[in-house]
């Protein structure tokens, strides 16, 4: 287990993404790799309220899971408000309180470990935002607090609102990040290393590209992520694969895992999220919890990946 700093959460190096409970996975599949990845030591879940074909679908399987198992103690689970879309998008003062409290009815608990803003919302006030925030954590319905989506200039502005107010203050960051995108580095790294937050970063597989599946010569994958995952074979992506192919033979792994290491080695990362829709698909990332690469196969990695971002 790793501590995520400033909190009292210790977790699994690799957490487990249910973006797909509910979608591609449905409750039987998602509640197999539940069993699976707890099976294996996991112990970190990560949800949102707009997971995703019908609201709180995700959160439900969860906590019907959770309920079943018994085991709700023992599993650190991170939730959102603030995605999907019409009247849940946004952070309204209201809208937190009320999907805060729904979320909790739908995951069969008394208390979110990790609560995310999941989108920021310009359209309502900072103030009225991290004090609704703020206020859940001091009625002991949330225990820590997280942004993701966020400009740094807007992050910065919420840190610095809640550190002058005494309120509770954001000490996880979910950003986009992973091997093929790496824009995190040079605008919300500073951020992070400043106001001392953990990292959790989401599609940390790009959308399935890291796990190897797509390939310039391969035939058709059947997902509702294909194309996207696709688009980085143009951008360089295939001199990325190259590297993973070679580091996952040296370490007889996933070229999964070998991604999912990598992040792992990055400044501020604790668990980057990773998705499962089967087992199978679990056991493709469950090594790089204990994975670890040698110094020459980190740089190899980055330099392959710098180089397709400026190709």
């Amino acid at each position: 287990m790793v501590a995520i700093d400033r909190t009292d959460l210790d977790v699994f190096p690799v957490c487990l993404g249910a973006n797909v409970f509910g979608w591609t996975a449905d409750e039987d599949a998602s509640r197999a790799v539940l069993d699976a990845y707890t099976e294996a030591g996991g112990n970190f879940v990560d949800t949102a309220n707009s997971y995703l074909v019908e609201h709180g679908r995700s959160e439900t399987i969860i906590g019907r899971w959770l309920a079943d198992r018994g085991n709700r103690d023992e599993v650190v689970v991170a939730t959102k408000v603030g995605g999907g879309e019409g009247a849940f998008r946004n952070l309204r003062a209201e809208t937190i309180k009320h999907e805060a409290h729904s979320s909790l009815e739908r995951l069969r608990t008394d208390h979110i470990d990790l609560y995310y803003a999941h989108f920021d919302d310009e359209t309502t006030p900072l103030s009225e935002t991290l004090r609704a925030f703020d206020a859940l954590v001091r009625a002991g319905t949330v225990r820590h607090l997280g942004a993701s989506n966020y400009t740094p200039e807007r992050l910065t502005a919420a840190l610095r609102f809640q550190r002058e107010h005494g309120l509770a203050e954001f000490t996880v960051l979910q950003p986009h990040y992973n091997l093929v995108e790496r824009d995190f580095e040079r605008t919300l790294l500073p951020v992070a290393e400043e106001w001392d937050l953990a990292v959790l970063p989401y599609f940390a597989l790009a959308k399935g590209f890291l796990t190897g599946k797509y390939r310039p010569d391969g035939g058709e994958v059947e997902s509702p992520r294909a194309e996207g995952a696709r688009a980085y074979l143009a951008r360089g992506g295939a001199a990325v694969l190259a590297v993973l192919d070679e580091v996952a033979a040296a370490h007889d792994t996933t070229q999964a895992a070998i991604a999912l290491a990598w992040l792992r080695t990055r400044r501020r990362v604790v668990a980057p999220i990773a998705s499962a829709r089967t087992t199978e698909q679990l056991t493709q990332i469950l090594p790089a919890a204990t994975l670890t690469l040698t110094p020459t196969e980190t740089d190899e990695l980055t330099a392959a990946t710098a180089s397709a971002q400026e190709s």
